[in-house]
């Protein structure tokens, strides 16, 4: 019998040069951290040193999901970048503040706010 497919949806939009724009759908836990964390690399790979996280659909995030996000901000702060995410949805907010993720990788409220935040202001490519 097949495996069934992760229920997380991943999608990565270059958002200015070195920029991606990752909008993640879907819980993140011990099935689906694995491949956010390989996207992530992979846009790390491909020249985008500042990942910006759309995680507003994220309803539910565990310990994996966690450690996928510190695994980016690590790979991206040695490429001279960083990651930030955008409107994480309240229950995932709150697993970032009690596990002081939210101390280490910066939460703003959208895309323009990332944008100001890694020094890019509101230019859009």
């Amino acid at each position: 019998m097949p495996a069934e497919q992760a229920p997380v949806s991943i999608d990565a939009t270059l958002y200015g040069e070195g920029i991606a724009l990752v909008t993640v759908a879907g819980e993140l836990d011990v099935e689906t951290a694995p491949e956010l964390h390989d996207r992530l690399a992979d846009q790390v790979r491909g020249g985008r040193r500042h990942l910006l996280l759309d995680l507003s659909a994220v309803p539910f995030m565990d310990s994996s999901g966690i450690n996928a996000l510190l695994k980016a901000h690590d790979t991206a702060g040695r490429a001279g970048g960083g990651v930030c995410l955008v409107s994480p949805a309240p229950a995932v907010q709150r697993v970032l503040d009690l596990t002081g993720v939210s101390l280490a990788i910066a939460s703003v409220g959208d895309v323009d706010a990332a944008l100001v935040r890694i020094g890019e202001g509101t230019a859009r490519h």
